[in-house]
């Protein structure tokens, strides 16, 4: 029963929507007037039950993760403590370790075996890794050298059973790893090559040394999980990394000269600095501006080191980590700053780069850069939790690993502030939320750069914003118009594909851009900022130092948020569908202008989006009108209300030109004789 102040759809409209919602006519073949009045036939390819469907990824929540998207009440995850002591030879460029590893197994199975990843395997000559995505001529190596692997069990060591595999080490124990608590120690004494800038690690050249950044540089767990057991999924270069979480200490051992970085904390700065360095980090410590620690006319000085031969032994640790990494060189300038957290803690802002790339535009303002990402992402997301944040200029051009990242030494301007921020929001993607970047890039890659959009907003007043670079809008214009050739693209793969199985091609598109853009739609378009805002930062505090997976991801969102966005996490992350909204008619209800108008939309593509209609009459008033997403549940065409008093002059559809819509030339709707 239709309410007496309800407006009557017009006739064609309301027939097609019965033909629609009866099954009497095809959404393919649906048609409905042109914008002119004309008659002509338009097309939809629409399907709502296609979009608006309840089964395809709602799946019941387990005990271990609730159908609210937050762990459940016995989530479990394993546990990784290493002790590591390595020598770097730079003369032979090469990397001798010992590491000690404690597992803990705190899963509800029995493990007859555990696995580890041999990542250095990745370049090793004749490896599975290198014959399926080849290096670059001169990284071929020898990979992973092993001297010894070894069992310990209640204080009794012995010969491990293992087999290597490509970039995977599988240890059989000679009885299983009890569940709930039980634990042992693996011993692996190595060695490796160090590749020439191997892609995320390797060393480079300067006028004052080599430059070393070391990640992968030691034998590390695979992930066992309660949604796939072991996670061997080989490293073959594209996909990252998906990691345990426990405390790690290293020790690195190398010639006097060398100055390191590494993640975490220095446990020994009186043994390695000098007086005079350990004064200037102090005074770091509580400055906003920039502090040098060593200067650019002190590389190279015997002053500068605590003594002038032999070698010194460098000892950091990291509590509630995934990884490590390190930096180290003779020819190093470093300077820091503080960084001030919302919750009232401190943590510091460093650099290191070689002189050759010193200067205010290049790597002088890294740590001005480092500290501002740092302290936006902690304001609008999650305190940083880590005691530094370093930034490396060194061989490798855009690498993340807890509290250090690797930047390249060659960038500059507005690329080295957008490649600073971006690296550095990985601290909270993946680094503090720990999900499989190997099988689910957009979870890093993606969440990462859509956070990058915002802090680029508000960087130094806007300086480098808004974000347009290779990661988002890389033509430098309207991210909803860029992006249109991916979802045209019928060879483009979904979000949710595994990054090693995206070609190069569509890799920052599909991991980077619609990921993020998609989010930005999200916030600024479907939720709001506050409902998103709220829902983002549980699904943090949900999942940090945890291992979420897309369909938690997309529940806690929609826990936190009240929405159900079934449709939206299909359309934009498990389909590559196109957009199109057209205006196809306007009629005035009873015939009345002052009674308002009724506009007729046709969805004409296979995606969905809530839509907003400006119209303006003759007289000039505006009347913005927002239509719902669910106005498009029961059809591909849909006539909504105007509440105008006169006759309208025109009407658009998406009039912020915010959505993807393939086609805006049939956005609007003019009457006849308007401009």
């Amino acid at each position: 029963m239709r309410h007496p102040a309800e407006p009557r759809a017009p006739v064609a409209a309301a027939l097609l929507m019965i033909l629609l919602a009866s099954g009497g006519l095809d959404a393919a073949a649906a048609q409905s007037p042109a914008s002119s009045g004309a008659g002509a036939a338009i097309t939809s390819r629409y399907d709502p039950h296609e979009v608006f469907d309840p089964t395809w990824w709602k799946q019941p929540g387990t005990i271990y993760r609730s159908g609210s998207g937050q762990p459940g009440p016995e989530y479990w995850q394993n546990r990784a403590d290493y002790s590591i002591r390595a020598t770097l030879d730079p003369e032979g460029h090469r990397l001798d370790g010992d590491v000690v590893i404690t597992y803990t197994n705190e899963s509800p199975d029995s493990l007859a075996f555990l696995w580890l990843q041999m990542d250095q395997n990745r370049v090793k000559a004749g490896s599975r890794p290198l014959r399926a995505t080849p290096a670059a001529p001169g990284q071929e190596t020898r990979g992973y050298e092993l001297r010894a692997v070894e069992v310990e069990r209640n204080g009794s060591t012995s010969p491990a059973d293992y087999v290597v595999d490509g970039t995977r080490m599988q240890v059989r124990l000679d009885r299983p790893l009890a569940p709930k608590g039980g634990a042992l120690k693996l011993h692996v004494s190595y060695s490796f090559e160090i590749p020439a800038q191997a892609g995320r690690m390797g060393w480079t050249g300067s006028r004052n040394g080599p430059i070393y950044d070391l990640a992968q540089w030691f034998p590390r767990m695979v992930v066992y999980d309660d949604v796939r057991g072991w996670n061997t999924l080989p490293y073959l270069g594209s996909g990252e990394f998906y990691l345990d979480y426990g405390d790690i200490d290293y020790a690195v051992t190398l010639p006097w000269d060398y100055l390191v970085v590494g993640s975490g904390a220095l446990e020994n700065p009186e043994e390695v600095l000098t007086a005079t360095e350990r004064r200037r980090l102090e005074r770091a410590r509580g400055s906003d501006r920039t502090v040098t620690i060593v200067g650019q006319d002190e590389v190279g000085s015997p002053d500068t080191r605590p003594t002038g031969s032999g070698a010194l032994t460098w000892r950091f640790s990291m509590k509630n980590t995934r990884d490590v990494a390190f930096a180290a060189s003779p020819a190093f300038i470093w300077d820091a700053a503080r960084i001030q957290l919302p919750d009232g803690g401190r943590s510091l802002a460093m650099s290191v780069y070689p002189v050759e790339e010193a200067g205010d535009s290049a790597w002088s303002r890294s740590t001005e850069y480092t500290k501002a990402a740092i302290e936006l992402f902690s304001r609008d997301w999650y305190p940083y939790p880590w005691p530094a944040a370093i930034n490396v200029g060194g061989p490798v051009t855009g690498m993340e690993y807890p509290g250090i990242v690797f930047d390249g030494m060659r960038t500059r301007g507005k690329g080295l502030w957008s490649l600073t921020a971006h690296e550095l929001g990985h601290q909270w993607f993946p680094m503090l939320v720990g999900s499989d970047e190997r099988r689910y890039a957009f979870m890093d890659e993606g969440i990462n750069t859509f956070i990058d959009v915002y802090a680029s907003e508000e960087f130094n007043q806007g300086e480098y914003a808004p974000k347009r670079d290779g990661e988002y809008a890389p033509g430098g214009g309207n991210p909803a118009e860029e992006i249109l050739p991916l979802l045209q693209d019928p060879a483009a793969p979904p979000v949710l594909s595994y990054a090693d199985a995206v070609p190069g091609r569509y890799r920052h598109p599909v991991e980077y851009f619609k990921p993020a853009f998609g989010l930005v739609l999200l916030r600024d378009r479907i939720l709001g900022r506050e409902r998103f805002d709220y829902a983002f930062r549980r699904y943090i505090r949900r999942w940090a130092y945890k291992h979420p997976t897309p369909q938690d991801f997309f529940r806690s969102i929609e826990d936190g948020a009240g929405e159900d966005l079934g449709w939206f996490w299909k359309e934009w992350f498990a389909r590559n569908w196109s957009y199109d909204v057209a205006v196809t008619g306007v009629e005035y209800v009873d015939g009345d202008p002052s009674k308002g108008a009724l506009v007729t939309l046709l969805n004409k593509d296979r995606m969905v989006f809530p839509v907003a209609l400006r119209a303006t009459e003759a007289g000039g008033e505006v009347i913005d009108v927002a239509v719902p997403v669910e106005a498009w549940q029961d059809g591909a065409s849909f006539s909504a209300y105007v509440p105008s008093n006169a006759r309208l002059q025109s009407v658009t559809a998406d009039p912020g030109r915010v959505l993807p819509d393939s086609d805006r030339s049939n956005n609007g709707w003019k009457a006849s004789g308007a401009d």
